[in-house]
């Protein structure tokens, strides 16, 4: 089921509508929604100037506060999940700093993968110039493990750079830690960065691909998260469907979108 904020009044169209948020899963305890590309998750000193937000759209659309218990970059969409209360909030963290919270991203990279594996790479902290000036800079890196998986290769007759061709790859993703942008800077030292990546990507790449299919996004989709509900202990999935333009990009690249179709959007494991 989809919702959006209301924008009947008169001077709706003076305003910027806001993003429309869909439902993935709500009980008393928790809620989760499908976070669009390009929203963030709460407001910041640094995104003064936006007026959205989706803790703030999720809010309006339950009825009651919510939590953030976890991360999702604002270029990323996909399944995030609020808590209702506090005490819910510190279960749902505990289970994420526990691994106990298990999340399955969709990527689309450059280059074509053949075999999938598990990087083991240490990851500095990344400080913000600003929020950060009091951090420590010399901070040892920390843990970090992403398992990747290739599901789709595709190489298409179109020259991108000095190659003829150009080749890309659709990657299963989960993460086993959880650092700053970890998906987008380890598939940067694998060398298949995420399409779409302004920070840690090929700029080449990202404007060959604004340019021949006319969509600007970073391609990394949140698509499912498995975990024990807080208070029912009840293991739980919620899954999301992949927006509409990736299957735009799956009929250019060669693909069937079989492989994004998803089962219901929670269901008992």
């Amino acid at each position: 089921m989809s919702y959006s904020v209301d924008n009947s009044a008169p001077e709706a169209e003076e305003r910027e509508v806001a993003p429309t948020i869909q439902i993935l899963y709500e009980d008393e305890h928790m809620v989760a929604i499908h976070k669009p590309a390009g929203l963030l998750v709460h407001k910041t000193y640094l995104a003064r100037k936006e007026r959205f937000f989706a803790m703030q759209l999720t809010r309006d659309l339950v009825g009651c506060h919510v939590f953030p218990v976890h991360r999702l970059d604002r270029p990323t969409s996909g399944v995030l999940l609020f808590a209702k209360s506090s005490e819910v909030a510190r279960t749902l963290c505990q289970q994420f700093e526990g691994r106990d919270v298990h999340k399955h991203y969709l990527a689309l990279v450059r280059g074509n993968m053949s075999e999938g594996g598990e990087l083991d790479y240490p990851l500095r902290e990344e400080l913000d110039d600003i929020a950060d000036k009091h951090a420590r800079k010399d901070k040892d890196a920390q843990e970090a493990v992403t398992q990747y998986a290739p599901l789709l290769n595709s190489e298409i007759l179109y020259p991108s750079g000095r190659y003829a061709t150009s080749r890309f790859c659709l990657l299963h993703l989960s993460p086993l830690t959880g650092r700053k942008h970890q998906l987008r800077r380890h598939m940067a030292h694998l060398r298949h960065p995420i399409i779409g990546d302004t920070t840690h990507g090929d700029g080449k790449q990202n404007r060959f691909f604004r340019e021949h299919f006319g969509i600007n996004r970073l391609w990394l989709l949140a698509q499912k998260m498995t975990l024990i509900h807080p208070v029912t202990g009840v293991p739980l999935s919620i899954v999301t469907e992949p927006e509409a333009e990736w299957s735009t990009v799956f009929a250019e690249l060669g693909w069937h979108d079989d492989v994004l179709a998803t089962q219901p959007s929670t269901f008992i494991c």
